[in-house]
């Protein structure tokens, strides 16, 4: 009985802790803005008149204080606290930076030559006025659509292109769905026709009609009241934690195992998760932390740093979909709740996240990321030589959701035992899809109508596209004193009088500047990625390293002067390095919404910096064309894409040994 009552008080701590992160007051430099935090920073706007109801909010958050003041930092000091916020006020955008600690405005600069991103507000701004538009009243006629009472339109940012129709404007593309009758709209899509649109005038440019092409009757439902059958799984599997979690929770702090690590909830990067660092028993490398103990630096930061999603038809309709979906769709977060029991395991527990509306004022969404162990079946390690020996794995998770529109992202940070941290993106969700006159692909009516997708359902194409997501990884491997090294695996013949031909040997590029370090995966020109201490070697001499890994990647089919590929540049290269810069956080810049070109990395490497023996940052670009399929409809199956951070003689053996 009495270990009955401590499993249930060892809960109970546990989901109190949780409970109350979101609202405590910060313990870290590095917590999330709180719920009085966010008052605070209005009242200091309201208090010096740059506050008041037409004011609207596109970021608001926690400015990040400076590296180097964050790893002095130690509990009991003083936490510098300031907000970041990206203020809109009429036709003007500012950028501002409060003074928590001293309640007082630190900067006020007006934002030149940027657009600011998109405001959940601005999806039906001018839609009134696009709906009595003779013009689009015409091609909603001409598609026998006499009413609008069942449209659902929506105003986007489109691709920016830097014609006169753009340049200086906030310009939106509207488009509009029949939704009467279903739940799935994405299929229902008034085709062919665009209004162009001045977000700041309220003006309609003008109306694009490029064909009428009738609104499917094809309904494509995935709720459960749609009475399809179930499927029978016999036998539920249950995954308990009798003892409760195998984690500490610190305020946004997490101790597992050998690792420890801060973790927050971001508005445009979904979560971050810093200070991530290793513990090893006595003899090994690294600042003691504690009796006993050596806690070595894996990672100061590592969190999403963008997303672009570019669709390949050339109609007006569809060019213009290139979407920058961190920087343009980020206002009010990145992420939304998890549902306990489908995405994360029952046994999860999670953190909350305080987040502004377009007005400032915070509100609480619930389950923004989630923490959970798992075995999935796999060993450690495993030796069978007369005797056999064999370790159970067991994963630690940190998972974050993201719904983009049509498009739903989950986010994994995975830790191992070994040592090694697996980054993973799964894309879900439903395909944005064209609406054609056809009904498939023997349709004697098919015309082309499948040229730049695949039929999915009867007058449904699934059009092609890419997604690209770009990882900012600032790694510290024992400390941030390091270097980039790419191991080339190069073949070395050998004399004629040996039996073998070849063999292949290493041969180490250490970059000097950042134009060395722009690379691409090529499976013809092998090479290991790694960044190396200059601080710290193991036990037999060599530099301790961490090895980023890739997974499975595409690279860019567009043309180098092809305008999308222009503006998010990040997509160029697979890897990027460069040295630490604390303004430099967004692969495609701070303010990709109808941004010009060359923006981000390829403006921040055209000064080819030195690298070598400095702190310095990966990003790292996971890339993948997708040719929809039967099968990705009507919500497509989790399509995983990841890649590993990997220890290379950052241990003096497999620190995995210990397992039980």
């Amino acid at each position: 009985m009495f270990q009955f009552h401590r499993l249930i008080l060892k809960l109970a701590v546990v989901l109190a802790l949780l409970a109350t992160a979101a609202t405590q007051a910060a313990t870290h430099p590095l917590d999330p803005l709180s719920f009085k935090e966010y008052w605070r920073v209005l009242d200091v706007l309201q208090s010096v008149d740059k506050l008041d109801k037409q004011t609207r909010f596109s970021r608001l958050e926690l400015r990040q204080p400076a590296k180097r003041a964050v790893l002095r930092w130690r509990p009991g000091d003083d936490i510098p606290r300031n907000a970041y916020a990206l203020v809109r006020q009429g036709k003007k955008t500012y950028e501002a930076v409060v003074d928590l600690s001293a309640g007082k405005l630190v900067s006020w600069q007006e934002l030149e030559d940027a657009q600011p991103n998109w405001l959940g507000e601005e999806f039906g701004k001018v839609v009134d006025k696009v709906l009595k538009h003779p013009d689009f009243v015409a091609g909603l006629e001409k598609r026998g659509i006499t009413d609008t009472l069942f449209l659902e339109c929506a105003a986007v940012p489109p691709g920016y292109f830097g014609t006169d129709e753009q340049r200086g404007r906030r310009v939106g593309h509207v488009r509009c769905e029949d939704v009467r009758g279903v739940r799935n709209t994405w299929m229902r899509g008034v085709e062919g026709l665009t209004a162009v649109v001045d977000m700041t005038e309220e003006t309609v440019l003008r109306v694009v009609d490029e064909g009428a092409t009738p609104v499917t009757k094809t309904e494509a439902e995935y709720h459960r009241e749609t009475g399809d059958a179930v499927r029978e799984i016999p036998g539920p599997i249950h995954i308990s934690q009798p003892l409760g979690p195998g984690f500490e929770i610190n305020g946004y702090q997490v101790a597992w195992q050998n690792w420890r690590f801060h973790v927050r909830p971001d508005q445009r990067a979904g979560m971050v998760l810093s200070l991530v660092r290793y513990v090893e028993e006595p003899g090994g490398l690294g600042e003691r932390s504690g009796e006993g103990e050596a806690e070595r630096s894996v990672l100061y930061e590592g969190h999403l740093s963008e997303i672009f999603v570019p669709y390949m038809d050339p109609s007006f309709a569809w060019y213009a979909r290139n979407f920058i979906d961190s920087g343009e769709y980020s206002a009010g977060g990145l992420a939304e709740p998890l549902l306990p029991g489908k995405d994360c395991p029952q046994h999860a527990v999670y953190f909350d996240h305080v987040r502004p509306g377009g007005d400032g004022r915070p509100f609480t969404t619930p389950r923004i990321i989630c923490l959970f162990e798992r075995e999935i079946g796999d060993p450690a390690w495993r030796h069978w030589s007369g005797k056999p020996e064999s370790r159970a794995s067991r994963d630690l998770v940190v998972r974050s959701a993201m719904e983009i529109g049509n498009y739903d992202y989950l986010l994994d940070w995975v830790f191992r035992q070994d040592g090694s941290i697996r980054i993973a993106v799964g894309a879900t969700g439903i395909l944005e899809v064209k609406v054609a006159t056809a009904q498939s692909a023997d349709d004697k009516r098919n015309d082309g109508a499948d040229a730049y997708g695949h039929f999915l359902d009867r007058g449904v194409v699934g059009v092609n596209h890419d997604h690209y997501f770009n990882f900012r990884l600032d790694v510290d491997i024992d400390g941030t004193k390091n270097s980039f090294v790419a191991d080339r695996l190069v073949t070395e013949l050998l004399p004629e009088q040996h039996p073998r031909r070849s063999v292949w040997v290493k041969q180490a590029l250490v970059a000097k500047r950042e134009e060395e370090a722009k690379l691409n995966i090529d499976l013809l020109r092998p090479a290991l990625w790694r960044v190396v201490s200059g601080a710290a070697k193991n036990h037999v001499g060599y530099p301790t390293s961490y090895q980023l890994m890739p997974g499975r990647n595409a690279r860019t089919l567009l043309t180098e002067d092809d305008y999308p590929r222009r503006r998010v540049g990040f997509i160029d290269h697979h890897l990027w390095v460069t040295p630490h810069d604390e303004r430099e956080r967004w692969a495609a810049g701070d303010h990709p919404t109808l941004s010009e070109p060359g923006m981000g990395l390829p403006s921040w490497t055209a000064a080819n910096r030195k690298l070598r023996n400095k702190d310095i940052v990966l990003w790292h670009t996971v890339g993948m064309h997708h040719a929809p399929r039967s099968e990705d409809w009507p919500v497509m199956p989790v399509m995983w894409h990841s890649f590993d951070l990997v220890p290379f003689d950052f241990f003096n053996r497999n620190p995995a040994m210990d397992l039980p």
